[in-house]
C-alpha cells in the first residue's frame, strides 16, 4: 500500500504567516513521527511532500517532489498515484477542508472526518456552541467585536480558526480588551474569558460517534508580553485525570460524530473540572510522543479504523509520561 502523508507545512505554506517558526517545527516533528511509525508496518510505503526549504531529516519514507509555484497541482498529482491519503494541514482558512476534498476527488480513501466535522472544528465559536448544545463542558467563545463574556481573570484573544497558540493573547483587563477590539477591527478573531488551571490535552481515536481515549497530556504554555505559545507537554503525563477526562472525550465526539481516526482536544482543567477549549481534528504535537508512550503503535490503529469497528479495537491501555519538547 502506498500512502501520500500529506503534511501541508512542508510546503512552504506557512513561510510567511505569524508564528510560522513554531508551525513548521511542530509541523515536520509530527510528520516524522507518523513517518516512522508508519514505517513499522508491513507493506507500508509512505510518499511526503517535500519541500526543500524546510528540513525534514532522514525519514524512511519516498520525497514526492513539489513545485513551489504551483504546490496544490503537486499535492493532487501526488494523491492521484498513491493507494491512501493521510492529509495533516492546519484549520486555518479551511486548509484541512481544502487538502481533505482535494484527496478525495482523487478517488482514493483518506483517512480524515468528514466535511461537516471538519468545518465545524475549524471555527472555535461553532465548537464552542456544538458542544454546549450536547451538555459537555466548554468555554464561551464570542465574536472579537461581540458581547463580553463574563470573566473574573481576564479574556483570552484568539483567530477562530488559529491553529495551535498562533496570533493568542491575553488581555488581563477590559480596558486591554477594548484595545485589541480596535486593533483587529473586522478580522476573525474571538474572545473567551480566561479559565485559570492546568492546560491538558487529549489523544483519541474517533469513529461514528464514539471514542477511543488513548493518552491524557499536560501542556506547557509560555507567555510573553501577553502573547501565549505551545512549548511542548507530557504525553500521558495526565492519566490521574482520566476518570474525569473520558467523559469529555466521549462527549466531544457524540457532539461530532462526523470526527474520525486521531483527534486532539485542547482543555483547561480548573477548579470546576475540565473545560474544552479546542477539538483538532488531526495529528497534533502529542503525537510525536504518542508510540511510545502507549507501547502500541498508533498509525495501525488508524489504518485498522478504516474496516474495523472502533469498539473491537478498545484495549486497556498503560500510557506512560513522555516529555515533547516544541523547539
Amino acid at each position: 500500500m502506498r500512502l501520500f502523508a500529506w503534511e501541508y507545512v512542508t510546503a512552504g505554506g506557512w513561510r510567511e504567516c505569524a508564528g510560522a517558526r513554531a508551525l513548521v517545527a511542530e509541523g515536520t516533528a509530527m510528520l516524522g513521527a507518523l513517518v516512522r511509525d508508519l514505517a513499522r508496518l508491513p507493506d507500508v510505503e509512505t510518499i511526503v511532500a517535500c519541500d526543500p526549504d524546510v528540513a525534514l531529516g532522514h525519514l524512511p519514507a519516498t520525497l514526492g517532489t513539489v513545485d513551489a509555484n504551483n504546490v496544490w497541482n503537486s499535492w493532487r498529482r501526488i494523491a492521484s498515484e498513491v493507494d491512501v491519503v493521510w492529509p495533516i494541514a492546519p484549520e486555518t482558512d479551511g486548509l484541512l477542508e481544502r487538502a481533505t476534498v482535494l484527496a478525495r476527488e482523487s478517488g482514493r480513501p483518506v483517512l480524515a472526518s468528514g466535511l461537516e466535522a471538519l468545518a465545524t472544528a475549524r471555527s472555535k465559536r461553532a465548537t464552542a456552541r456544538r458542544l454546549a448544545a450536547h451538555g459537555v463542558p466548554a468555554v464561551a467563545c464570542e465574536p472579537i467585536d461581540g458581547p463580553v463574556p463574563p470573566s473574573a481573570h481576564g479574556w483570552v484573544v484568539k483567530p477562530d480558526d488559529g491553529a495551535g497558540s498562533t496570533e493568542t493573547y491575553l488581555a488581563p483587563d477590559r480596558e486591554a480588551l477594548m484595545g485589541w477590539r480596535r486593533r483587529l477591527g473586522s478580522r476573525n478573531f474571538v474572545v473567551q474569558p480566561f479559565v485559570p488551571g492546568t492546560p491538558l490535552s487529549l489523544s483519541l481515536l474517533a469513529q461514528n460517534g464514539t471514542a477511543w481515549l488513548l493518552a491524557c497530556n499536560t501542556q506547557r504554555m509560555r507567555r510573553d508580553n501577553g502573547a501565549f505559545a505551545y512549548v511542548g507537554g507530557i504525553v500521558g503525563g495526565a492519566e490521574m485525570r482520566r476518570p474525569a477526562l473520558e467523559p469529555v472525550a466521549a462527549g466531544v465526539a457524540a457532539a461530532l460524530p462526523g470526527l474520525w481516526g486521531y483527534i486532539g482536544i485542547d482543555l483547561i482543567d480548573g477548579a470546576e473540572g475540565p473545560t474544552v477549549l479546542d477539538v483538532n481534528p488531526r495529528l497534533t504535537t502529542s503525537y510525536v510522543g504518542l508510540a511510545e508512550s502507549l507501547g502500541v503503535n498508533p498509525a495501525s490503529l488508524v489504518l485498522a479504523l478504516r474496516h474495523t469497528k472502533l469498539s473491537d479495537l478498545i484495549r486497556p491501555l498503560a500510557p506512560r509520561p513522555i516529555e515533547v519538547a516544541v523547539p
